[in-house]
């Protein structure tokens, strides 16, 4: 086995802290690369404190992962050692269901294996995410990733940016489009970009009236703020598409209405509770409410390449794993801008 260290809680009613753990030996078709990077996402929060299923303790959380390759099997045939390389939402899946035969391993019918809180295929080895030092992986689940483009500011790719990457690329929207983005946040900022970047006509949808500077910059054409009535009214029936990114409670039926006949409303974010939907939200102009989980492998790696053919990265703060509780904390009040990165340097 490999001696590894991270981050974990115990309980999910314990603080992350410091952990060893075993990781397995490199196989034939394994990847180990020591982790540089990784991302922290808001559902390392909701896993961490159980808010949508009973959790696998000790847990170390992290699914936006980059670093660089120090071992591969003699099967390997992608990597080599001092290459870089990612991980992100994944780490393996059934692979002969008929979504992994479409790389649509997200959807694997047998369910994938999640990179951290998850169990490995043999049914009874843990998954260990990436608040560690480094990771072994089947060299399928490993991701190619750019040296043009900043590391540290490439990690929440693997979540952030697939996550809106993925259902705008699936719903073909680009040029003539009118796409809002509910929610600036880790997600949502990424949204704006991919957006932007595909031709469309932007809209950012947000409570704060703080955030509209920041949504111009980051290329938005337009912005909302929903707590204004006034502002809510002239915009029903503007958009084609929404692309909701909010994980907290919100009324999805005023949302809908701010679409056009035949418009669609995509979730990615998750709330804790279910959402009061009427049908009439939907029946009144024969609109969609849909959602999308990340993306397969073979189209991630797409999403990273077409950002490092055209510069787009997350925004980031990069931080010290001890002041992870720290982030926690300032991530549910959103005061980041617009996504926290540990350094795995200082773990």
């Amino acid at each position: 086995m490999i001696q590894a260290k991270g981050y974990a809680a115990q309980t999910n009613k314990s603080n992350l802290a410091p952990w060893s753990f075993d990781r397995r030996e490199v196989g034939p078709h394994d990847v180990q690369f020591d982790i540089l990077f990784c991302g922290v996402c808001h559902s390392d929060l909701h896993q961490l404190k159980d808010d949508w299923f009973p959790g696998i303790f000790p847990m170390v959380p992290g699914h936006e992962i980059v670093g660089r390759v120090v071992k591969v099997g003699d099967q390997v045939k992608n990597f080599k050692v001092g290459d870089l390389a990612a991980t992100g939402c994944m780490v393996d899946s059934c692979g002969h269901c008929e979504n992994c035969k479409q790389d649509l391993e997200q959807y694997c019918f047998e369910n994938p294996t999640f990179t951290y809180n998850g169990m490995e295929r043999d049914g009874s080895s843990p998954t260990y995410g990436g608040y560690s030092n480094t990771i072994v992986v089947k060299e399928e689940f490993v991701l190619r990733i750019s040296d043009k483009l900043d590391l540290a500011a490439t990690a929440p790719l693997l979540c952030a940016g697939i996550t809106t990457y993925s259902p705008l690329r699936h719903w073909k929207v680009g040029k003539g489009h009118k796409l809002a983005v509910l929610g600036l946040g880790g997600l949502g900022h990424m949204a704006v970009k991919f957006g932007v970047a595909f031709g469309a006509e932007v809209t950012v949808l947000s409570t704060s009236p703080k955030k509209e500077a920041d949504a111009k910059k980051l290329g938005a054409h337009h912005f909302i703020v929903t707590s204004d009535p006034a502002q809510v009214e002239a915009a029903r029936g503007s958009f084609d598409f929404i692309l909701d990114t909010v994980s907290a409670e919100h009324d999805f039926n005023m949302y809908l209405s701010l679409l056009k006949t035949d418009g669609t409303m995509i979730c990615v974010g998750v709330p804790s509770n279910p959402a009061q939907v009427s049908a009439f939200s939907i029946l009144m102009g024969r609109k969609s409410l849909a959602g999308s989980c990340i993306g397969g492998i073979k189209e991630t790696q797409e999403m990273l390449d077409f950002c490092a053919e055209n510069n787009i990265v997350s925004d980031i703060e990069l931080i010290n794993i001890k002041d992870i509780h720290q982030a926690f904390e300032r991530m549910e009040k959103g005061d980041v801008r617009y996504r926290f990165v540990i350094d795995m340097a200082t773990l």
